[in-house]
């Protein structure tokens, strides 16, 4: 034991103080990078926050341009009907004759275009039935008939509610099987008054039409055509119609046989 300045000291105890080393300072370990778990989780959060945050954000743009669209186009739906039917009453108006406050009509000049009294009606094939007066069709492609004429399918007459001028035509085509230097037919467009009376208008007689170096040959078969137009005077309520002699020799052919009537 050694007194030091008033305190006792074991030898073995200053030995062994006076050999053993000083040891260094032990500091908390750390991640190389400079960083530890915490910190990266805190990345990864913010970055998955501010990806859901773009979509969203463009979710919401393209419903906001969807919405823009569905209205615009609702807009021009409503834009389209409201033309519709603006169109519509003008179509009727004209058709009634609409007037404004002031009793005139609106659109005169279109209206008589509308009223125009015209018809352009096509041959009727025939297959078991012939009659001489000619039976017509006025519904198919080209066939036609407006303002102050009508088609009567009683008796193939073309009637006129308005007295005029009118130019009258008609055309007929024959295929004659057994055609000879004394085949021969009549076309004519005749007048058919209230009271039941027929008078002739336009005619033609046709013969020897045939090819004239067969003449003493065998009969053939030959195709001959008459066309027959004028204008005519007609009174209302009067009928323009159309015969032939030998209607059974009438061509098939698609609108080779016509009939009309329009008023000057």
């Amino acid at each position: 034991m050694i007194y030091e300045q008033g305190n006792f000291v074991d030898r073995g105890q200053l030995h062994l103080h006076q050999h053993q080393p000083d040891r260094p300072p032990v500091w908390p370990r750390r991640d190389r990078k400079g960083g530890g778990v915490i910190p990266k989780l805190a990345t990864l959060a913010t970055g998955a926050l501010l990806l859901f945050l773009v979509v969203f954000a463009a979710l919401g743009f393209g419903g906001y341009l969807v919405y823009n669209m569905q209205m615009e186009l609702k807009d021009l739906r409503k834009m389209s009907r409201e033309l519709k039917q603006a169109q519509e009453l003008g179509r009727a108006q004209r058709q009634i004759g609409f007037k404004d406050e002031t009793g005139r009509n609106k659109d005169d000049k279109k209206k008589k275009e509308l009223e125009r009294t015209a018809a352009h009606v096509i041959g009727r094939i025939e297959k078991s039935h012939f009659p001489k007066t000619l039976r017509w069709d006025s519904r198919i492609s080209g066939a036609f008939t407006g303002g102050g004429v009508a088609y009567r399918v009683s008796d193939g007459a073309l009637r006129v509610n308005q007295s005029g001028l009118y130019h009258v035509y008609s055309r007929v085509e024959f295929i004659f099987k057994h055609c000879s230097p004394t085949s021969s037919f009549i076309h004519t467009v005749f007048l058919r008054s209230p009271s039941g009376d027929d008078s002739a208008l336009l005619e033609a007689h046709r013969v020897g039409f045939c090819s004239q170096r067969h003449e003493r040959g065998p009969p053939h078969a030959w195709t001959t055509d008459s066309y027959l137009a004028s204008a005519l005077n007609l009174r209302q309520n009067q009928s323009v119609l159309v015969n032939v002699s030998h209607p059974e020799y009438l061509s098939h052919s698609s609108h080779a046989n016509f009939f009309g009537l329009y008023k000057i």
